[in-house]
């Protein structure tokens, strides 16, 4: 969720908050890759395996002041976790990289594994109730190996930042009221992430490196983004070394998440950056976006009346066996299902999810 007060074109009143029945949520399908623009693969051609990344919207900061465009109804915890299980079950995923999830314990973690999924998940630091998970198909993956990224770390790499450390993990609530210069609480964003090795359940046996992520969201705090962003990337290159010097195989990586950055601004150019970071002290890992590379990044994954814009990607190594097959469909700022901006009945986050399929070659 993005909650800042940016200037966006107007966006119609909901027709969906003068219904008096209530509509169910909307999926979407899949749409194959034009032959055009990636070389055409068919199912034959190897094994198949498909991945969604959503923030699901943390019930934390389901308020009417924040939301106050959507039916109340649709704000509701017992409709929302209801609506959000019918959309995550629609997908028919063996990967589910989830993003502002809470209620893990007492709801998520119960409810997906009876829809025969198991998770790996990180809480975000301080008194934070959201955090990442990673939800995967028992009958279709392994898990391997796990690793979650704390970007709170990031203070210790200031001068006397392991001091403060120990200091304001005990006073959380004060941390973002304190010297916005002083970066030991700038970098203190209480943001996480989450990387891990699977192993397909096919006759490829196929390992692959998968990463889920929610960077710190405020526009003007850019320099906190990307040091967040280079530490991801530092990470996620020690994680493949890691894997190859343990296992003997250099995995591809599928990075997904919420990084509240646009396309062409700075964190998600140097996402993509094929080229090593100045900054960087580790070998870069290159990247592509599934839909940057393929049909162009959404009009918008994120729709609110105060910010209507694309903040969530799907990124994966553009070497190896892996490649895109198709990705998920979404709607464009005419679609009546977004009208007046999200959550609503047809969507039960203020984020819209995206998806892919990638095809492992024979």
């Amino acid at each position: 969720m993005l909650r800042c007060p940016l200037l966006v074109p107007q966006l119609r009143v909901a027709c969906c908050s003068k219904m008096t029945q209530k509509p169910d949520p909307i999926s979407r399908k899949f749409v194959p890759i034009q032959h055009n623009v990636l070389p055409s693969y068919s199912e034959s051609d190897g094994h198949r395996f498909r991945i969604i990344s959503y923030n699901i919207l943390a019930q934390a900061y389901v308020k009417s002041s924040y939301f106050p465009h959507s039916p109340a109804p649709c704000l509701k915890w017992k409709a929302r976790s209801q609506a959000i299980l019918t959309v995550l079950k629609s997908f028919e995923a063996d990967f589910l990289c989830l993003q502002e999830v809470d209620e893990y314990k007492d709801f998520y973690k119960k409810e997906m594994e009876n829809l025969g999924y198991a998770s790996i998940y990180v809480q975000r630091s301080g008194r934070k109730r959201d955090g990442c998970g990673i939800f995967y198909k028992l009958n279709r993956a392994e898990l391997v190996l796990q690793e979650t990224i704390d970007y709170n770390d990031l203070v210790d790499s200031v001068e006397g930042g392991k001091e403060e450390s120990s200091v304001s993990k005990n006073r959380d609530s004060q941390q973002d009221h304190g010297d916005p210069n002083d970066p030991r609480i700038r970098l203190r964003r209480n943001c996480v992430g989450i990387m891990a090795l699977f192993r397909l359940k096919n006759s490829s046996s196929q390992h692959i490196a998968i990463a889920n992520t929610h960077l710190y969201w405020d526009p003007e705090w850019v320099d906190v983004k990307i040091a967040q962003a280079r530490c991801l990337l530092s990470r996620l290159a020690s994680f493949r070394k890691l894997v190859s010097e343990k296992f003997d195989c250099s995995p591809p990586i599928i990075l997904a998440g919420d990084f509240n950055s646009v396309p062409g601004d700075q964190v998600y150019n140097l996402l993509i950056s094929d080229s090593d970071d100045p900054e960087a002290n580790d070998q870069r890992v290159a990247l592509l976006s599934v839909y940057g590379c393929t049909r162009g990044e959404p009009e918008f994954t994120n729709c609110t009346p105060g910010f209507t814009g694309t903040l969530d990607y799907i990124f994966y190594s553009g070497h190896g066996d892996v490649k895109p097959f198709s990705f998920l469909e979404l709607p464009d700022a005419e679609s009546p299902d977004v009208a007046g901006g999200l959550p609503n009945y047809f969507h039960p986050s203020d984020h819209l999810p995206i998806g892919a399929e990638f095809l492992v070659e024979s």
